[in-house]
């Protein structure tokens, strides 16, 4: 370690959409903040998985706010627009947010450099430095060398929580059992027909799904295929390859999927090319750098949530975020997939700050798919829109930690939500969604 080394006040490890919100949240407050990102994008699962539509974000019908309100809004009101908000065509999702990719990027930039984050792409965190219950610094390495980044609160947003893991915070990998869902390879078909692409009323074009397999052109596990409008005219995102039994903690594992992933996108679009009409003409594109990994560590915070405050439609004193998004769960033990309500219809759940502290380190928060949940009700709190807003709840208590010069667990609960009211977010406190 040298000269090189880094001070700043709030460390977030990882630029996905928790990360995003967390430093931006972070920056507002008046704090230096840097943010780490092992790729070259922020993003996470938008650069693996470009065009993925954001959704959860309308919980009851009503866009959670926040920083998610504003990055969308900025997309909507470009001219053209880059983004617009449409039904699901599956059963228990509400409405999603699907946009230009490539501008969505480049606006999520500008927004970090708007709120004068220090973004140092191409960065991976190696490990913490501990001095008791507190991070004093992590390790991180770029093409550089190794060098260390000192702050007073770190903000693990990396997916799979190995800052925080190694710190000592407790954690579960996948379900009771260890299974963990299946990992995706997406991409585009663009040059489709829609009109005759869509003329069926089957989401998961489950006729040529079956011709596919019995022809042995598609792998057996392509027995739904997932195929949504792109934003473009034309265009088709093929959400359809689910590797399972992929350990998206095992840098080995993740190649050996994408490869895998990698072979069976290519046999899908020659199938849709020859066998499905309105693709005739289609080609791939954007074929993801890597597989979206889904869930890997869960970490053990100060509160748990589960399936039963899910269906309970539990809205907690806490809650940062609210949510209605069904039990999506995807190919953890065999190839079934469910989308299965996770309350009653026009309710909603919230998503508490407890699930994102731990126990004991003291400067220490995560945000993002590594919350505090059990495999139910992360099923469902996963969304990219809640992330976003778990991580801008984290950067704001961030910054009240700071200031109070108080662990993070002992930031007031109260104050906190009627700061992210403040923000824009919606359905927490007394503020209701739907009139619940």
């Amino acid at each position: 370690m040298d000269g090189h080394d880094i001070s700043t006040d709030i460390l977030v490890i990882g630029g996905g959409t928790a990360g995003f919100g967390a430093a931006i949240a972070a920056a507002r407050q008046g704090f230096a903040t840097c943010l780490i990102e092992a790729g070259q994008t922020p993003g996470g699962v938008m650069a693996f998985c470009p065009g993925m539509p954001w959704g959860a974000a309308y919980p009851t019908g009503t866009l959670i706010g926040g920083l998610m309100e504003e990055l969308a809004g900025r997309l909507m009101a470009m001219t053209p627009p880059a983004a617009e908000a449409r039904p699901c065509t599956l059963e228990n999702f509400g409405p999603e947010i699907i946009y230009d990719p490539e501008i969505a990027t480049l606006t999520m930039v500008e927004m970090l450099e708007e709120a004068g984050v220090r973004f140092l792409p191409g960065t991976t965190a190696l490990a913490p430095v501990m001095e008791g219950q507190r991070i004093a610094a992590v390790e991180i390495a770029d093409r550089r060398g190794l060098r260390r980044v000192r702050s007073k609160i770190m903000i693990d947003c990396s997916g799979d929580g190995d800052i925080a893991a190694k710190a000592g915070v407790p954690f579960a990998l996948g379900d009771a059992t260890g299974a963990m869902m299946g990992v995706s390879l997406t991409f585009f078909m663009q040059g489709a027909d829609w009109d005759r692409v869509f003329a069926g009323n089957d989401p998961y074009f489950t006729g040529f799904a079956e011709q596919g397999v019995a022809e042995g052109r598609l792998h057996p596990d392509l027995a739904k295929l997932y195929m949504m409008k792109g934003f473009h005219r034309g265009s088709v995102f093929c959400n359809s390859v689910v590797i399972r039994g992929v350990d998206g903690t095992d840098p080995a594992d993740v190649a050996r999927a994408t490869q895998e992933g990698r072979r069976r996108c290519h046999a899908l679009a020659r199938f849709l090319v020859d066998a499905v009409p309105g693709f005739e003409q289609a080609r791939m594109t954007h074929l993801g750098p890597t597989v979206g990994v889904r869930e890997t560590r869960k970490l053990e915070g100060m509160y748990r949530v589960t399936g039963a405050d899910l269906a309970a439609a539990r809205k907690f004193p806490d809650g940062i975020v609210a949510c209605d998004n069904p039990i999506d769960d995807v190919m953890r033990t065999d190839n079934s997939m469910t989308h299965d309500a996770a309350l009653g219809a026009g309710d909603y759940y919230t998503i508490p700050f407890r699930a994102l502290v731990p126990q004991t380190v003291e400067n220490l928060m995560f945000a993002g798919r590594i919350v505090s949940a059990d495999a139910v009700a992360f099923a469902s709190v996963r969304g990219m829109p809640q992330c976003m807003a778990m991580g801008q709840a984290t950067g704001t208590a961030a910054a009240m930690a700071i200031r109070d010069a108080i662990p993070v667990q002992q930031v007031d609960h109260a104050a906190l939500v009627a700061e992210l009211q403040r923000q824009g977010l919606r359905g927490l406190g007394d503020d209701r969604l739907g009139g619940k």
